[in-house]
């Protein structure tokens, strides 16, 4: 692998959704997440980093060093205890607290194996302490809510299925069930069942993140998240719903000419003064994510992103960046 980042970096990208659900939210039946102030959508970062591991599992098979920690339907204490045997065996088992007595150089070891093995890890970081504890890792790649430029129409559409799935058949027996007898014996229009649909005809969102090279330098407790880790990223981004297609999700997509990549590079005339203003960064976040968000116009009704006409792109706002920053569009750096 490469060296660790040596650069703090702040990152923008629009994306759009026609026709699906961006994000569900589970507490208002799976209607698409919105702000309830503004009507504005929402897609949550979790569901964006989802997104970035797929591909990311996707590309590399799941193999090392790109292995995915958060993985579906898996239990996360299994590759914990990997760790720990992987690095001199597990830890003894306390039978009265119920909790595994591990030193703090042993949960080191096992923290710095699984940063080498995942990537999410080295990216996002991991409460490692559910199982034989590994500690916890703070990572340096944080993804914000993304919120839509406008606000949403969330629609629930009836939809109908032109089948049924019926399991309270009553038969003699459990297990001896007719379900071609009973079929038959059914009126056609009970062989249908209807359901619903949520969905918005047109949002476009703004996706923003923060990566931090002092949080991925191993030697002061990073990640070790690298050069190479942070091509994989912008790639995954790119990428993230060209290979998570579903029929509830619409189409979903992100915008290549619209990925703002800030990486602050320093202004001192000393190498080392200069390291170290690009670790600390140039200027603050929301300065210059607003050199983008302050040049998108607001649309009532939009049904695509060309209703939002010359949208700003890096080689715009180049000439206003702040001394010691420096801009870039996602694919330019692949």
């Amino acid at each position: 692998m490469s060296n660790p980042i040596a650069n703090r970096y702040e990152f923008l990208f629009l994306f759009d959704c026609q026709n699906g659900n961006p994000n569900g939210d589970p507490d208002a039946g799976n209607a698409p997440r919105m702000d309830p102030q503004d009507m504005r959508g929402l897609v949550s970062d979790v569901a964006i980093k989802r997104r970035i591991r797929n591909y990311v599992q996707v590309k590399h098979e799941n193999k090392s060093p790109h292995c995915i920690f958060v993985e579906h339907a898996t239990n996360l204490n299994r590759p914990i205890a990997e760790a720990h045997e992987q690095t001199g065996g597990m830890p003894p088992f306390d039978a009265k607290s119920k909790k595994w007595k591990t030193t703090k150089d042993k949960a080191e070891a096992a923290k710095a194996w699984l940063c080498a093995r995942f990537f999410d890890i080295r990216a996002f970081g991991a409460v490692l302490s559910t199982g034989p504890n590994a500690g916890q890792v703070r990572g340096p790649v944080q993804v914000a809510f993304a919120k839509s430029v406008d606000s949403i129409l969330p629609l629930d559409a009836s939809i109908t299925r032109m089948a049924v799935a019926d399991n309270e058949i009553k038969g003699p027996k459990i297990g001896s069930v007719d379900f071609k007898k009973w079929e038959d014996e059914q009126p056609e229009d009970q062989l249908r069942t209807m359901g619903r649909k949520s969905l918005i005809p047109y949002g476009l969102y703004v996706g923003k993140g923060f990566i931090s090279a002092n949080l991925a330098e191993p030697a002061h407790g990073g990640t070790g998240f690298s050069e190479d880790d942070l091509k994989l990223l912008w790639e995954a981004i790119l990428n993230m719903y060209e290979h998570d297609r579903s029929s509830s999700k619409g189409l979903m997509t992100v915008h290549p000419e619209y990925t703002f990549v800030f990486k602050h590079v320093g202004t001192d005339t000393n190498e080392t003064q200069r390291a170290q203003q690009a670790k600390l960064g140039c200027a603050p976040a929301h300065k210059l994510f607003d050199l983008v968000e302050s040049k998108i116009p607001h649309v009532e009704a939009p049904r695509s992103i060309r209703a939002y006409g010359d949208l700003p792109t890096a080689e715009r706002i180049r000439s206003e960046l702040p001394p010691g920053v420096e801009v870039f569009r996602m694919d330019e750096l692949l």
